[in-house]
């Protein structure tokens, strides 16, 4: 498919079930993985995903809020997911935070 083309309804299928196999190796299998450190190495977290659920539905002009996208991409609230599997992040993870998120979420 070029950018100009319309995906088809097979890669329209292939593309949610690849993004709901990364949903669960996110949320399920590798729950050890900080947000914090995949955002300072990809430049995107957990919650880069769920903004972009969030905008998604927007497009679709479906009003959905920040923490019901949350919630609907971690299964679970915000306060229950950190409680359960965030750590404190220590202060260089802070600093490469700074600078991954203004490059990456800060710029439009």
């Amino acid at each position: 498919m070029t950018s100009t083309q319309k995906p088809s309804q097979q890669e329209i299928e292939l593309q949610a079930a690849a993004f709901r196999r990364l949903q669960k190796h996110l949320m399920q299998d590798r729950t050890d993985v900080q947000n914090i450190d995949m955002m300072n190495l990809a430049g995107f977290c957990r919650n880069c995903l769920s903004r972009w659920y969030q905008e998604a539905a927007a497009e679709k002009g479906i009003d959905m809020g920040k923490e019901e996208a949350r919630e609907l991409f971690y299964g679970m609230t915000m306060d229950d997911w950190k409680a359960n599997y965030q750590t404190d992040a220590k202060p260089e993870q802070q600093d490469a935070f700074k600078k991954s998120f203004a490059e990456n979420v800060g710029k439009d």
